[in-house]
């Protein structure tokens, strides 16, 4: 499965930081680090949630399907930005790496289907290859399993908003795991990331304390 790494230029203080730039504009002494951090979790219990803007998660998603990052994008905003492996400049038809679901890989005779398919492409590019067609012409045969890597920029708010939606038990595997990924890896990267992630980035129900969902999983009652 993939991996997420977080890089050296992500925010290490995220809850000082909300708290250093809210006391700017309360004419409150930045200089306190014990009062930037309780301002800080004054601002987080509080729900202002513009603060929670300022803390800035630099990561490389490694190794998950290029249909999951499709919908990894769903939650990019007007903050967040990325970049992707390209399908024009690498040269896939030397191989690409591809995940495979865990009820497939579980059934042999569908693992096999499965595998065989992805074969067939391969080899279908390699074809093409032969005869000395572009390279971004051969990609378009890349399938959405094929394994990608990302280099993404965000901020708390946006990736607490993402967690809400897609720790639930309603949203897609592979998403899922990728969030559980990210949380662990944020929760090691620094002390308050840590606190961050066991308080905030949970599903939604955790904080509505009810399902909003059409097709409840019982963690919590439905909606009614």
């Amino acid at each position: 499965m993939g991996k997420i790494i977080i890089q050296q230029e992500t925010t290490t203080d995220p809850i000082s930081l909300i708290g250093r730039e809210a006391g700017v504009c309360w004419g409150a002494d930045i200089t306190n680090q014990e009062k930037n951090y309780k301002r800080g979790m004054d601002c987080l219990t509080s729900g202002h949630g513009r603060t929670w803007e300022y803390p800035q998660v630099y990561m490389i998603l490694d190794g998950y399907s290029a249909r999951v990052i499709r919908e990894f994008y769903t939650h990019i905003g007007g903050g967040p930005t990325r970049l992707q492996a390209s399908t024009r400049y690498i040269n896939y038809q030397k191989g690409f790496p591809y995940v495979i679901p865990p009820k497939i890989a579980a059934d042999e005779e569908a693992k096999a289907v499965y595998c065989h398919a992805m074969d067939e492409i391969l080899l279908s590019m390699q074809k093409l290859e032969e005869k000395g067609l572009p390279r971004e012409d051969i990609g378009m045969l890349l399938p959405l399993g094929m394994e990608t890597k990302v280099v993404f920029r965000s901020n708390l708010r946006n990736l607490i908003d993402m967690a809400h939606q897609r720790m639930c038990t309603r949203a897609y595997w592979e998403y899922r795991a990728l969030m559980n990924d990210m949380v662990k890896a944020l929760s090691e990267y620094s002390e308050e990331w840590n606190y961050l992630t066991q308080h905030y980035f949970v599903p939604k129900c955790e904080v509505t304390g009810f399902c909003t969902e059409a097709k409840c999983c019982g963690r919590k009652p439905a909606k009614s």
